[in-house]
């Protein structure tokens, strides 16, 4: 069984994630000895790409074209597609990002491959049979999928594999990849980051906070302890809904899923919406004044306090650890 695993970058630098998924993917390679080639698409330097074989990619393909300079969901589907037949991979590895939950339907439907998305943790082999564990039903359950079909497509959820340095090498080729109209009928002009904060699905500390807060203007002690602790800002549906923060900040059900190594929560009372976002979470940590808060029951740190006594005071201990 080939592998071939795609790995993103943004503004020609490659995502977390993108290591995260070169790392799974030759921990598979590894058990079932074979190689494992990386395809990225995009205008990438010669050095970043030689990054992905420290992580354990013997090959590189490279597709840098400037139609291509910002992504393009059907003509990276097409891309990825032809890579997969060309390279003859029986398994295609990405990550379960915002490109990539756009982009594995699309490359299954292409291939008629079986796709396991939101998968957690390394999958067993038996033959030509894959079994992976995965998140389902929005997050509130786990399912266990086996994938029977010639070729198979896992999208690995973020910071769901730690990135693990190889000490490898890798070569790089040139991809030729055969783009139609269709693929290039509509085209992204120019991305104008809001923000350069952290990135919400990728962010391996989350510090989110609701309704306790009481008021935008509190946000200032949620944005320092954030920032010491180098961590993504987020919140609760009522709070964005409100108008006290941008819905892009909106974890849950029905705004972004988060899977960090931590999750604070502050103020928070816990509705299931919300725990459905993110109960990936390796760690959460609570921090509300009423001890009957549902996100007590599921938090594996627990603080019953008022969060304008304790906020501060975490904040200011962890600038004395940090000798700040």
């Amino acid at each position: 069984m080939s592998i071939l695993v795609y790995v993103e970058n943004t503004d020609g630098k490659f995502k977390k994630s993108a290591f995260e998924v070169v790392s799974y993917a030759k921990a598979i390679a590894d058990n079932i000895h074979t190689d494992l080639t990386a395809l990225s698409i995009g205008h990438v330097s010669q050095d970043e790409l030689a990054r992905l074989g420290n992580y354990g990619a013997s090959k590189i393909l490279t597709v840098d074209n400037e139609q291509l300079s910002t992504f393009v969901n059907q003509a990276y589907a097409s891309i990825i597609a032809e890579a997969v037949r060309s390279t003859g991979a029986q398994l295609l590895v990405l990550s379960n990002s915002f490109s990539g939950k756009g982009l594995a339907p699309r490359v299954a439907t292409k291939l008629q491959a079986a796709l396991a998305d939101g998968v957690l943790e390394l999958p067993s082999i038996e033959g030509d049979k894959l079994t992976v564990r995965k998140t389902a039903f929005s997050n509130k359950a786990f399912a266990t999928l086996e994938l029977t079909a010639a070729i198979k497509i896992i999208a690995l959820n973020p910071n769901a594999y730690e990135a693990k340095e190889t000490g490898g090498t890798a070569t790089v080729e040139q991809f030729k990849a055969n783009l139609n109209a269709n693929d290039l009928s509509t085209v992204v002009k120019e991305i104008v980051r809001a923000t350069d904060k952290v990135s919400l699905p990728e962010a391996e500390i989350v510090v989110s906070a609701g309704r306790g807060l009481k008021g935008p203007e509190n946000w200032g002690m949620i944005e320092e302890l954030a920032e010491v602790l180098g961590a993504a800002t987020a919140c609760s549906k009522p709070v964005s809904d409100a108008g006290w923060r941008p819905h892009a900040e909106h974890v849950g059900q029905t705004g972004i899923v988060v899977s960090p190594n931590l999750y604070i929560a502050i103020g928070i009372s816990g509705a299931i919406q919300h725990l459905a976002g993110v109960s990936s979470s390796k760690t959460i940590v609570v921090i509300n004044k009423d001890p009957e808060a549902p996100f007590f029951k599921v938090a594996d740190y627990g603080i019953v306090g008022d969060a304008f006594e304790i906020v501060p005071k975490l904040t200011q201990a962890l600038k004395a650890y940090k000798g700040n």
